[in-house]
């Protein structure tokens, strides 16, 4: 009897424990990670969400750029902080399903990321430069298999939702590109801008700005069918190429063990700035919808059905890293 009522006080305190903890967190800012460089659709999101999320939480939120290896920098970064709440990851399906099955060496586990919910979802957006005189998919198409190898697609680094995008593209439309990665959405914008690559499947945060400026052209979205988001740019089953299809999304994670209360109180906080309408109409502006999960265990379930999908297209594209 002695032992159970030690036990249970042990219980009970660990339960006051967890409960002060929450409600002392936070008290200092906290580190939002980055794993693409600025300009890109993730640090657009970011920091789109961060100012309403500081403010539901009481803290600051400092951005945090750390760019490289498909967004697997920023991973390490988050995985190998401490549990505290206190670093924060936004990631895509990159540095969570992509970056393991390309490199079963990678340095951390997509276990020492902690899911707290998903943010956003997106199709990709197909851009060319205004020179390379396409201006369809079907010409896209039909021009690269006069000349296979010879378009450049730009991508936001290897393992990424845009590189991943183009190589869907390709193995469907039975095509070839020559790819060339950069360290982010931004850059590989630049490039195409700039005439050093032709094409470049963007996520919308880094293309539409710079199709309603004319500086390139917007080809179409990779969804079936046309989005109210982008209501000029036809989906594949219109533009001539059904069977491609792609949806991609933006999330918060921890370090793996971040207590329950912590996770919680920020998943709760999320919730409340991406229901702001001021961030609705902001990432939808950049053709982005909010996308929550219905809470952090939702979202771990929703993980492990989609990362099939992409290791499944990883495969199937033959995607491989330098």
């Amino acid at each position: 009897m002695r032992q159970c009522c030690i036990v249970l006080a042990g219980l009970l305190a660990l339960g006051g424990a967890s409960s002060a903890l929450a409600q002392a967190y936070p008290n200092k800012p906290i580190k939002l990670v980055v794993g693409f460089a600025p300009g890109g659709a993730a640090d657009y999101v970011a920091r789109s969400v961060g100012e309403a999320l500081g403010r539901a939480l009481g803290q600051p939120i400092v951005v945090e750029n750390k760019a490289g290896a498909g967004s697997s920098i920023a991973a390490d970064l988050v995985a190998k902080s401490a549990p505290d709440g206190y670093t924060l990851l936004i990631a895509s399906p990159a540095a969570i399903s992509v970056n393991p099955a390309l490199s079963p060496k990678l340095s951390y586990k997509p276990s020492d990321l902690l899911p707290v919910t998903k943010l956003t979802a997106s199709p990709l957006v197909i851009a060319v430069n205004p020179n390379a005189g396409i201006n369809s998919v079907r010409e896209l198409v039909a021009k690269a298999k006069a000349a296979p190898g010879t378009l450049n697609v730009a991508t936001a680094g290897n393992g990424s939702a845009t590189h991943l995008g183009a190589a869907q593209f390709a193995q469907v439309a039975g095509i070839k590109f020559t790819e060339i990665p950069y360290r982010g959405g931004g850059p590989a914008m630049q490039s195409l801008i700039a005439g050093d690559t032709q094409i470049y499947f963007g996520t919308p945060p880094s293309t539409l700005p710079h199709i309603s400026s004319g500086r390139v052209k917007g080809l179409g979205i990779s969804a079936a069918e046309r989005s109210s988001l982008f209501p000029d740019l036809p989906g594949m089953k219109e533009a001539g190429l059904p069977a491609y299809e792609l949806d991609f999304w933006y999330g918060f994670f921890l370090p793996a063990g971040a207590p329950q209360p912590v996770v919680q109180k920020i998943f709760d906080a999320t919730r409340t700035a991406m229901q702001q309408e001021s961030v609705k109409a902001a990432l939808a502006r950049e053709g982005t919808e909010v996308s929550l999960s219905k809470s952090p265990a939702d979202y771990a379930a929703f993980l492990i059905q989609d990362e099939k999908f992409w290791v499944k297209l990883v495969k199937d594209a033959g995607v491989k890293l330098d």
